[in-house]
């Protein structure tokens, strides 16, 4: 009877494991010959990528206001973190003093020996002298004591200083955290518009940037003549601005027409939208928020129908953009990375609110 054995199984050596490896790679050629299309990234007309590019910069601009609200509260946890740590400081001065007078009186104890008050009246050539002694020595005790109490006192509050600093510090590395997050966000949104400008022509990014606004030239026109001016320039509209600080931020506004917007920016040469409007006013002697998000409750509401020159104009359900209105339905704002400071129509985005300052 013949033995029913196991077939042997053949190692993939010499040409039949070259000649697999050819069949494997082959039909991975032939996979991506037939997938290689869908895996390709899809040509993209100017108007898609602009569509693409405005939504990155819209989202960066969200990033970057959170970013700059969590600057500004870092650096207030950072204030309150120096002052706690100085106060500290030198309430400890203060401590070290009022230890080396405990000390100074316990030295003196030591060396008179401690003796038993009755031992010492009836030790005494004098006991009058010994009891107006005995009664100095009484007051010291209660001054001993109180100093004490002062020590003790001065120790909880040390005590307290250092851990409401530990609290602002914690608050601090968070606040830090998060500026990092944003950060990121924010690099990433504005590389990947950049990736998608780069396949643009010149022509076509020039069109690009040039749609919905003044020209760098214009800019450059307008911002001399504002300059020339000291006010508003006759261009910004038949209305006045409300009152002489509002006047002053869109004079402030033209001057800087041209400027480069750069993220986090507050001037005096480069801008984000909060950060032109918070200069502007600024330099009308207004102190504004740093967020759009907070600029907005920073002065009466006003209807779009109201809109006088020197009012702020919101932009976007998230209230992530500012501009400040100049009149005849223009405003002056800082775009996004790929647009100087300009001017633009306020009905160039999603109207969200208007609010007058001062």
């Amino acid at each position: 009877m013949a033995a029913h054995r196991k077939p042997r199984q053949r190692s993939l050596g010499g040409n039949t494991a070259r000649t697999a490896v050819t069949i494997a790679l082959a039909g991975a050629a032939t996979a991506t010959g037939f997938e290689g299309t869908g895996h390709a990234e899809p040509q993209l007309s100017p108007a898609q990528v602009k569509a693409k590019v405005d939504q990155l910069y819209e989202d960066a601009e969200v990033a970057t206001e959170k970013y700059n609200g969590a600057k500004e509260k870092a650096g207030k946890a950072e204030q309150r973190l120096d002052t706690l740590r100085d106060e500290a400081a030198r309430k400890t001065d203060r401590l070290n003093t009022a230890r080396d007078a405990l000390g100074s009186i316990a030295t003196a104890q030591y060396r008179s020996g401690g003796l038993d008050p009755a031992v010492q009246l009836a030790l005494s050539d004098d006991p009058e002298q010994y009891l107006d002694g005995a009664a100095f020595a009484e007051r010291a005790g209660s001054r001993q004591a109180s100093a004490v109490g002062r020590v003790r006192k001065q120790l909880r509050e040390i005590e307290q200083l250092r851990g409401a600093a530990h609290v602002e510090l914690a608050a601090l590395k968070s606040r830090q955290a998060e500026l990092k997050r944003h950060k990121k966000t924010i690099t990433g949104k504005l590389g990947e518009a950049r990736r998608l400008l780069s396949r643009l022509t010149d022509e076509q990014r020039a069109q690009l940037a040039g749609d919905g606004g003044a020209g760098t030239a214009a800019g450059h026109a307008s911002r001399s003549s504002a300059r020339d001016m000291g006010a508003l320039p006759s261009g910004a509209g038949s209305a006045t601005a409300p009152n002489s600080r509002a006047a002053a931020a869109v004079s402030y506004a033209y001057q800087k027409l041209g400027s480069p917007y750069v993220w986090g920016a507050t001037g005096p040469d480069a801008f984000d939208c909060s950060g032109l409007a918070l200069a502007a006013y600024r330099a009308a002697g207004i102190s504004l928020p740093r967020t759009t998000y907070a600029q907005i409750n920073a002065g009466r509401r006003v209807s779009r129908s109201e809109l006088r020159p020197g009012d702020l104009v919101f932009f976007y359900s998230g209230i992530s953009h500012v501009g400040i209105y100049v009149g005849n339905g223009q405003m002056i704002h800082a775009p996004n990375p790929s647009a100087p400071v300009r001017l633009a129509p306020i009905d160039q985005m999603p109207f969200a609110g208007a609010a007058r300052v001062g």
